[in-house]
């Protein structure tokens, strides 16, 4: 009995030897178990940052470089890059993809995508932009608002182009591309979603999360009186690709309408922080040619189809009969 119970403590104590020695060999650089490894103060031979760990002084690591001469393969950014007028063309019922699918074949460089003023969910959004990934227009969106889990819900679900609204100060602009962009230049995770998987990003040359940071076009909107007052330092924040000059808005805060000198003092101010930050200039499809913008917001579904509809009818379009009785007679 004594030999048996002698026998099965050895062979116990032999696994638990394995197993340490199993683990060690595993992870190599793991802290023994048990025992205080002291990483705070030393670091592991060959790590780049020696010597006491300080977060404002971490060497940021390569493992998330993009390869040398890796190209830029989001079409959007390319356009803005080539000197090209980049156009997103807005949906708002983005609950029926086939809408969004349609709008994203029309010719249109992005589809913005409203969740600012529309009460679609993410998971509405993100189907949407899943049914039809190689659609001509890339998915675009514009947010709520500069938050965290609203920016990575539009990034996560494969958003390229990203509008924030109501961009009032430099705080918010910096808030914008923390959320916005990886490490290093964001402080964006890696949560994984549509934008991750093959048949959206995921494979993408370079991969996805190692070119993301050089692909994305972040537009921030001024649309405010404060938002003038900041709008030469929003528009210098490094990570920011465009700024917006919001038409209907800036007459909303403002209290004067486009022709006004007011209003177009107000647009020009957008304008001038845009040129002095090197930035590209946006605004509604109408300004397409005003000078030095760039990039634009075009109609709705609703609109668009109305407007297919008068040009494939000509002199038919709305010559309905007109009953005596029922609801469909004049009132």
């Amino acid at each position: 009995m004594r030999h048996s119970i002698a026998l099965l403590m050895t062979c116990a104590l032999l696994l638990a030897m394995a197993g340490k020695a199993g683990a060690q060999e595993k992870f190599p650089l793991a802290a023994p178990a048990g025992t205080d490894s002291n990483a705070r103060q030393v670091a592991p031979a060959g790590a780049v940052n020696q010597g006491p760990f300080f977060d404002s002084t971490w060497k940021y690591g390569n493992a998330f470089t993009a390869p040398a001469g890796a190209k830029i393969w989001n079409p959007a950014k390319l356009k803005l890059m080539q000197g090209g007028k980049l156009v997103g063309g807005t949906v708002r019922g983005v609950v029926a993809p086939s809408t969004y699918c349609t709008m994203a074949d029309a010719g249109y460089d992005f589809i913005w995508t409203e969740m600012q003023h529309q009460g679609a969910s993410w998971a509405e959004v993100w189907r949407a932009w899943q049914t039809c990934p190689r659609a001509k227009a890339v998915p675009g969106v514009r947010v709520a608002y500069t938050d965290e889990r609203e920016i990575q819900q539009a990034l996560d679900g494969g958003a390229l182009v990203l509008v924030v609204p109501t961009v009032d100060t430099v705080e918010e602009a910096r808030e914008a591309v923390k959320w916005a962009y990886f490490p290093p230049l964001g402080r964006r995770s890696l949560g994984g979603g549509n934008a991750f998987e093959a048949g959206m990003w995921g494979s993408v040359p370079g991969g996805y999360r190692n070119t993301i940071n050089d692909n994305l076009v972040l537009i921030l909107m001024i649309e405010t009186l404060e938002g003038l007052k900041n709008a030469d330092e929003i528009a210098k924040v490094p990570g920011v690709t465009a700024i917006f000059a919001a038409s209907g808005d800036l007459g909303n805060f403002s209290g004067y309408k486009q022709g006004d000198p007011d209003y177009e003092r107000a647009i020009n101010i957008v304008h001038d922080a845009a040129i002095k930050a090197g930035k590209k200039l946006c605004g509604p499809f109408a300004w397409k040619d005003r000078p030095d913008f760039t990039c634009f917001q075009a109609q709705s579904e609703s609109v668009q189809i109305m407007r297919g509809a008068r040009a494939e009818l000509g002199d038919l379009f709305n010559t309905q009969a007109k009953p005596e009785a029922g609801p469909y007679a004049p009132k």
